[in-house]
């Protein structure tokens, strides 16, 4: 469940994005603006389960924020899209948010 939970939530944080950006969302543009983190999401997911770790460990959501957001920013420089210090610093948090704290909601309810 988790892996799609955070699939979903970064492919949301390329909606927030494409929208205050661009003012206007095309499944294209959201593709050229998703594919980097969604794909660092899914390297993250591999380190997860090479560790072993428990997918709704805080922890672990913190792997899945740093692997979308490190890879996420190292395909977007390589592919010709921007990693301006403002973007990246907005990326940081939001992903951040958007990762981690689903699971520490869970731990506190569960």
């Amino acid at each position: 469940m988790w892996l799609a939970v955070d699939l979903l939530l970064v492919g949301v944080f390329a909606v927030i994005g494409r929208l205050s950006h661009y003012g206007t969302l095309t499944p294209g543009g959201w593709w050229t603006t998703a594919w980097p983190f969604l794909a660092g999401t899914l390297v993250a997911w591999v380190a997860l389960a090479l560790l072993r770790r428990p997918p709704d460990a805080i922890g672990s959501g913190v792997v899945v924020w740093l692997g979308a957001l490190v890879v996420g920013m190292v395909l977007r420089q390589t592919s010709g899209q921007g990693t301006a210090t403002a973007f990246v610093v907005v990326a940081t948090l939001v992903l951040g948010a958007l990762l981690v704290l689903p699971r520490v909601g869970a731990r506190v309810r569960g």
